[in-house]
């Protein structure tokens, strides 16, 4: 096994276009790591990159201790995972997976050892015999894994490989591939936009955007503590709710948080977490609060008024475990270009608030009663509250 590393990637296509800037990644050996982002950020590309499918305009690209930048795709012992499957449809299960040894000269035994083990661990040895037209696309897109397996590469790469599959098929299909990578401990690179996918599968993630790293960690640093606006609505789903709001800072070390009509106390505590607020005293700032981090207020009567904001529901979802309650927020929207890509890339640009509005979600426990119409109060967890700065749309730490 190895690890792989971009040392001042760049991508400069001839007609001038920059694809991407300045990539600078360690993946350690063993681990996998997802590379996420919108369409065109870069992702695919850097993946390329790595499989020799793409050159490499600047910087240094590196599998193990090896510099690879010159070195052919076939001397790279990488193997590759395609969004198409890439099947032979005149071949058979078996003749598909063991394409690539049978080209090595391989010895025959080897070649059937190594199909069996795959075929097991995948759960496609009563398939083995069958043309790939005779597959569903999860038993193709298996099909695909296993002639990636057999090759017992130093490091998978994964382009998009659940794209074609439907919803129910993409999540098994996650719990697979994760299981199967993580019992083999290849190193393993994946592209995907899903960022539902991105949470759930990798070591550590990488969000680009127009071919810039905007955010290296683990899911769950991301999702807690993400860089900027960008990545704040990127990880997770929903997206998280913006707004702008006046903020003071009060003589004590608390402040106030003033989002239209309402007005929501921060203690000391958070205040001093986050040493840049000093500079906003008296300006506006962006606030972010997740789904998850707000409530019924007449679920939580231990959380003082002046920690609620007030709405009106346009929306209640029953999801049996909890209620998705969309609702409209007096306040000013935070409008970046960030803001518009994520609303783009999510289908809702054509869905905005009235003039003076903003359109939130919160989850809340399915003991709510809330119904569509109603003016609803919420509790916000303040502690949880994510602080930017609306014009760089960078986080306030």
């Amino acid at each position: 096994m190895a690890g792989v590393a971009f040392r001042h990637v760049e991508k400069v296509y001839e007609n001038g276009f920059h694809a991407v800037h300045d990539l600078n990644l360690e993946v350690a050996d063993g681990e996998f790591l997802v590379l996420v982002g919108p369409s065109g950020c870069g992702k695919s590309t850097a993946l390329r990159m790595i499989a020799g499918l793409e050159d490499v305009s600047g910087g240094d690209m590196l599998i193990g201790d090896r510099r690879v930048n010159d070195l052919p795709p076939q001397d790279r012992d990488i193997a590759m995972v395609f969004q198409s499957y890439a099947l032979y449809p005149h071949m058979s299960v078996a003749d598909n997976i063991a394409y690539g040894l049978k080209l090595r000269k391989m010895p025959k035994d080897e070649i059937a050892a190594r199909i069996k083990q795959a075929a097991d661990m995948l759960e496609l040895t009563p398939l083995l015999d069958r043309k790939p037209a005779q597959l569903s696309g999860g038993q193709r897109q298996r099909v695909a894994m296993g002639r990636a397996i057999v090759r017992q590469p130093q490091v998978f790469l994964m382009d998009e490989p659940l794209s074609n599959l439907d919803a129910k098929l993409r999540v098994q299909m996650r719990a697979e591939i994760s299981g199967v990578v993580r019992s083999l401990g290849t190193t393993t690179v994946y592209v995907t936009h899903d960022q539902v996918e991105a949470m759930t599968m990798g070591d550590r993630m990488a969000v680009m955007k127009a071919g810039y790293l905007q955010q290296f960690g683990t899911p769950q640093e991301c999702y807690d503590y993400p860089n900027n606006i960008f990545v704040a609505q990127f990880v997770g789903s929903p997206p998280m709710n913006l707004v702008e709001a006046q903020f003071n800072k009060n003589d004590d070390g608390s402040a106030t948080l003033t989002i239209g009509p309402s007005t929501l106390n921060v203690p000391a505590s958070v205040v001093e977490q986050r040493p840049g607020l000093g500079a906003y005293s008296g300006k506006t700032v962006a606030i972010g609060v997740r789904s998850e981090d707000m409530e019924d207020a007449s679920l939580k009567p231990d959380v003082p008024r002046d920690r609620h904001i007030r709405g009106e529901v346009t929306l209640v979802e029953a999801l049996g475990s909890e209620i998705v309650v969309h609702f409209n927020l007096p306040g000013n929207k935070v409008e970046t270009e960030d803001t518009k890509l994520i609303a783009k890339e999510s289908g809702e640009e054509e869905l905005s608030a009235a003039e003076g509005q903003v359109k939130w979600v919160a989850s809340f426990a399915p003991r709510s009663r809330v119904r569509n119409g109603d003016a609803v109060e919420i509790a916000v967890d303040v502690e949880r509250v994510h602080w930017f700065d609306p014009n760089s749309g960078e986080a306030i730490r």
